[in-house]
């Protein structure tokens, strides 16, 4: 699940306060959900490398659009 926490930092990280929160929120929900985690320190951990994960994806989304916004202008 570490690369669609990356992807969707990555695609929505115009938005990246609401990606961080929603990392942040979402992800232990879905363990909590899914039965893979009970309400102990380690969902603590889990929801701070989601946070991490997504942080990544907004990095590089925040890299890479402007990038590709400066060439596309030089291109046009």
């Amino acid at each position: 699940m570490i690369p669609t926490l990356i992807l969707l930092g990555a695609v929505l990280g115009h938005w990246w306060r609401v990606v961080l929160v929603a990392a942040a929120l979402g992800w232990p929900a879905l363990l909590l959900g899914t039965g893979a985690s009970g309400l102990e320190w380690g969902l603590v951990v889990g929801s701070g490398l989601a946070v991490a994960n997504a942080g990544l994806g907004v990095l590089v989304h925040r890299t890479v659009a402007p990038l590709a916004r400066r060439l596309r202008g030089a291109a046009g």
